[in-house]
């Protein structure tokens, strides 16, 4: 009787330690706060294909799974915020923000109303939050695709895409306002620092690329290894280098993005590479790509007269939670036998 009473105790305290994680959970607190039918439109299962099929163009081109910001109350709203604060570091959510706000300027810019729309931005869940060691969910739209997978707690953010039109504001209110300058600042101050020697192995193409190289691929493998090695600059160099590579990684929560330099430093900084396209001023077309053995970057201000920003970064291994869907599949016992 006593044993019973004892497994039914750790029963109890085990669903209300449950219960009382998932009402911090800002990711069960957005799909509870959803009618039935908004719930139908944001929650997939997490072997959708739409999972990894994403996009940085205006939500009026291209349709994605979930729900628009446009389809939520104002409180559900403040829940999304809620979430990609969770999710994201400071800088990160901060410059969320100042994209999605881009699209107010883009409508002043052109009067285009159907397709500069800040309320255009999807959310979509992949799996239960509440429920599932292993889910995912997505915040995109117009520049921007956060892909987020979640195991057991241990989250991967990749790919990212963050964008930014006009990337200097030209007019209104706003006007001089620029967002992503830190990556092409940082970029310019870099290439312009290289001897004539470590511009010709920096250099790889006169003519920049007009996107990105990688596009919006599901899946990507190494680009050609071109470009200056990371111990073929000297101390100054290496510096400006360390922090434009934090630049990207500072928009994922501190100790994630502090966990991966550290990785990178001690797994792969000798593979590192910088390599530039195109013009070394700003306001004239430029590209630039960071690949190391894990990972890739790449930056691209062509269109616009150069004042249209594309940036992105790629897992080669865990794009979508590549590697930790596989984890998951070689512990699980559900699967262990499949």
């Amino acid at each position: 009787m006593k044993k019973k009473f004892i497994i039914a105790l750790l029963t109890t305290v085990s669903l209300i330690l449950l219960f009382s994680h998932s009402d911090d959970n800002p990711a069960v607190k957005f799909l509870n706060s959803l009618n039935q039918n908004q719930r139908d439109k944001a929650q997939l299962p997490f072997d959708d294909t739409s999972r990894t099929f994403w996009h940085f163009i205006p939500g009026s081109r291209f349709p994605r799974p979930g729900i628009q910001l446009n389809e939520i109350n104002t409180s559900q709203k403040e829940l999304v915020n809620e979430l990609l604060q969770s999710f994201l570091s400071e800088t990160g959510y901060l410059k969320t923000k100042k994209i999605i706000a881009l699209e107010n300027v883009l409508l002043e810019i052109t009067g285009d109303s159907v397709k500069r729309d800040p309320g255009k931005y999807f959310v979509a869940f992949y799996g239960n939050p509440e429920i599932d060691s292993l889910w995912a969910w997505s915040f995109e739209g117009h520049h921007l695709s956060l892909n987020f997978t979640v195991l057991n707690g241990k989250t991967i953010i990749a790919p990212r895409f963050i964008g930014a039109s006009p990337a200097t504001i030209p007019s209104g209110t706003r006007k001089g306002e620029r967002t992503l300058d830190k990556e092409e600042d940082l970029g310019l101050e870099l290439i312009n620092s290289f001897t004539g020697e470590q511009r010709k192995l920096a250099i790889f193409k006169q003519k920049p690329f007009s996107n990105i190289v990688t596009g919006n691929s599901i899946e990507v493998d190494p680009l050609a290894p071109v470009g200056i090695k990371f111990e073929e600059m000297n101390h100054d160099q290496q510096l400006v280098f360390l922090t434009l590579l934090n630049e990207y990684l500072s928009t994922i929560p501190a100790i994630q993005a502090e966990k991966r330099m550290e990785n990178i430093k001690k797994e792969e900084m000798d593979e590192v590479r910088f390599a530039w396209a195109g013009a070394t001023v700003s306001g004239e077309g430029h590209y630039y790509r960071i690949q190391g053995k894990s990972f890739l970057i790449e930056f691209d201000n062509t269109q616009s007269n150069a004042n249209h920003i594309h940036t992105v970064w790629r897992d080669f291994n865990g794009d979508f939670g590549r590697d930790l869907i596989r984890e998951h599949y070689k512990y699980s016992k559900h699967h262990k036998h499949d």
